[in-house]
């Protein structure tokens, strides 16, 4: 296993911590030891390898960047300098910062770098070098291994979509709930509330065989739209209440279930109270939910949790559009 770091895009810090643990845990990592050195404003992973590492960035979303420590034993300084002897252009920034001209650390690595035959360039950079300041108050060097796609994300943003509705989960939300779920390519992934599809197609591009249930067969039709749109496939959608409806074949089993339930009396319950619409159909789709899979789901604060053999992991409050705020919920399910 290898340590690597994450920095955070700054929204909703809580949950971008989890996004980052669950995703390595996904690939096979997870939280380091308690021995990992801790950097400020990035939090610490372990992966199997660098390769790894270089994924991560592609499958986050609360984050911008993903860094490896470079000689770990040696301030920013000095590390620099060992960095510089390889010749390569590179550029020197403080983590949080775009810039770093400003930043004393900064400037003393980058004179260091030139001093052992690197070279600065600030437009076309081979590496990018990130300084962090440790526990102990002592700057760290880290190197550049993956950028996070902001803008594949916004690509994939509502109004880009040919099935609109004015209220969706942002894709970078949804990619975040998809990573709490843990998602390996394969998993059977199943969202009782569909909508317009938006977790369930952040799902797909994880690799997991999607399943959604929605009683309005707009939203069947829209969601099925939008998965073409954005190249993905579902393996089986359906119309009908949640609570009674099955799938082709009424034994399949999930890996997660991944949903953000409807909020209010409206025609998507049937006129239902929604308390009443959760009680009545994650039970029954949880149970299907294999041992050590996840329930992750989107809800109002005050949600009953699910009862054993489920276990909470996770109850962090978010901002999911505009005064809208809801807790995203993560239960682990034992035996």
């Amino acid at each position: 296993m290898i340590v690597g770091y994450v920095e955070p895009s700054g929204e909703a810090p809580e949950l971008a911590r989890a996004e980052a643990i669950a995703a390595a845990e996904a690939m096979g990592g997870g939280a380091p030891s308690a021995d990992a050195l801790e950097l400020d404003a990035l939090v610490a992973v372990a992966l199997p390898d660098r390769d790894a590492l270089r994924r991560l960035g592609s499958r986050i979303a609360l984050a911008r960047r993903c860094l490896e420590l470079v000689h770990p034993s040696e301030t920013a300084e000095p590390a620099a300098a060992r960095e510089g002897t390889e010749g390569r252009p590179a550029v020197f920034r403080r983590v949080g910062r775009s810039e770093g001209s400003s930043d004393s650390a900064v400037r003393s690595a980058g004179r260091a770098y030139r001093s052992a035959g690197g070279s600065i360039d600030l437009e076309a950079p081979e590496r990018s070098y990130w300084i962090a300041t440790a526990a102990d108050g002592r700057t760290r060097l880290l190197r550049e291994v993956a950028r996070v796609d902001r803008a594949g994300f916004s690509s994939r943003a509502m109004p880009r979509l040919p099935f609109r509705r004015p209220v969706s989960m942002a894709p970078r939300l949804a990619r975040a709930a998809a990573n709490l779920a843990r998602i390996r390519p394969g998993d059977r992934i199943v969202d009782p509330f569909l909508g317009t599809g938006a977790l369930l197609a952040e799902a797909a591009l994880l690799g997991g065989r999607v399943y959604g249930v929605d009683r309005d067969p707009s939203m069947v039709r829209g969601a099925l739209r939008n998965f073409g749109h954005l190249g993905v496939e579902a393996a089986e959608l359906v119309e009908g209440d949640a609570g009674a409806v099955a799938f082709g074949d009424a034994a399949t089993r999930f890996e997660a279930v991944l949903t953000d339930p409807p909020y209010g009396r409206a025609s998507a319950t049937g006129k239902e109270s929604a308390p009443d619409v959760w009680d009545r159909v994650l039970p029954r789709w949880a149970e299907r939910v294999v041992p050590g899979g996840r329930v992750v789901a989107i809800v109002p604060s005050g949600f009953g949790p699910l009862d054993p053999p489920w276990v909470g992991r996770l109850a962090v409050r978010v901002r999911v559009h505009r005064s809208l705020t809801r807790e995203f919920r993560v239960y682990e399910r034992g035996g």
